[in-house]
């Protein structure tokens, strides 16, 4: 059983602008009142060369063919590298994560590095439930002292990736709108199955109700306009742990009867990225490609047109054109799947 402890924009963002113009009160009754609202989606995207897997520069709004819904979109705008990064620092505390949770540390810590002044961040760790260790601040000593913090912390509970997840989309979805909602995951992907046995066991810190589950974690991603990105280590405990749950029968069953969630699928959805690491030497590595691959990406801004009724999820599908990819050679996009008005 892996078990934990605690101490205790953008794949796609909405903006939704409301502009009105109004008369003053001693003017003119016969001089027009203008009211406008603006819907402008965001999509954030990254697109790779297929051969050397290198970001694809100086792309043009007519290389890109964007859908929602099926209904082609005209792209109002196009930026590269132009948005402030608002990045939730995500800690798997779990006791298979612990013999590389000081070098995921280092790894984070050389991110910072990375960081532009405007760029904020945040610092969570979980286990069963979440712990904030440090809000949303462009102060990078802050950053740094909480993720060294995270680093030396352990915790006796279960995993529960939703939980974690639903509550780093919440925090992300309360900074500005104009920022790049981003969660950095750092964990082996081995969660446990959050059954009331389970949690009964090995999440005492969260309450009877509280538990979230993946399609609410899923949900909150999209509505936040949060992309996940994952920084994947393994220990000798996580290899263990990964096999018993996928040889074990009834370890397969408890888990089509209670997702714990999954770092593929979250990434996948929100259009972000995995990025596995093999030896600890290349921790710090992979973390500053990852935190220049997030920097590198398109975002799209788009009003859209087609049925606009509100409470529906709407799917997004972008594709690179056939005359780009004749110049620039195959590519491979990665966006998130849609977002909820």
């Amino acid at each position: 059983m892996k078990r934990t402890v605690i101490r205790g924009f953008l794949s796609a963002w909405v903006l939704l602008t409301g502009i009105g113009f109004s008369q003053n009160a001693s003017s003119v009754q016969t001089e027009p009142v203008f009211k406008v609202n603006v819907n402008l989606v965001v999509v954030d995207a990254q697109v790779l060369n297929k051969k050397t897997h290198q970001a694809v520069p100086s792309l043009q709004p007519e290389d890109f063919l964007l859908y929602e819904n099926g209904v082609q979109q005209p792209i109002s705008s196009l930026s590269q590298d132009r948005i402030p990064l608002s990045i939730v620092f995500l800690f798997d505390l779990t006791d298979s994560v612990r013999p590389v949770l000081e070098s995921l540390s280092q790894g984070a810590l050389q991110a910072l590095q990375h960081l532009k002044p405007e760029d904020q961040a945040a610092v969570m760790v979980y286990s069963a439930s979440v712990q904030l260790l440090q809000g949303f601040t462009t102060d990078h000593l802050l950053i740094a002292k909480a993720i060294r913090k995270a680093g030396k912390m352990e915790s006796a509970e279960a995993a529960f990736f939703n939980e974690a997840i639903f509550q780093a989309a919440t925090l992300a979805g309360k900074g500005p709108n104009d920022r790049r909602r981003v969660i950095v995951w750092l964990t082996d992907n081995v969660p446990n199955v959050p059954s009331e046995e389970i949690r009964s066991k090995y999440g005492r810190s969260i309450s009877q109700y509280s538990l979230h589950n993946q399609t609410e974690a899923l949900y909150r991603l999209l509505k936040t306009g949060t992309s996940v990105f994952t920084l994947l280590q393994r220990s000798s405990i996580s290899e263990s742990e990964s096999m018993r749950n996928f040889s074990d029968p009834m370890q397969r069953l408890s888990r089509l009867q209670f997702p714990p969630g999954d770092v593929f699928n979250y990434t996948r959805q929100t259009g972000g990225q995995v990025l596995e690491i093999y030896g600890t030497r290349r921790v710090s590595a992979k973390m500053a490609e990852l935190i220049d691959q997030i920097r590198t990406r398109y975002a799209l801004g788009y009003h859209p047109v087609g049925d606009r009724e509100n409470g529906k999820f709407r799917a997004i599908r972008l594709e690179i054109s056939p005359d780009a990819q004749k110049r620039e050679g195959k590519m491979i996009v990665e966006t998130r799947k849609g977002y909820y008005r």
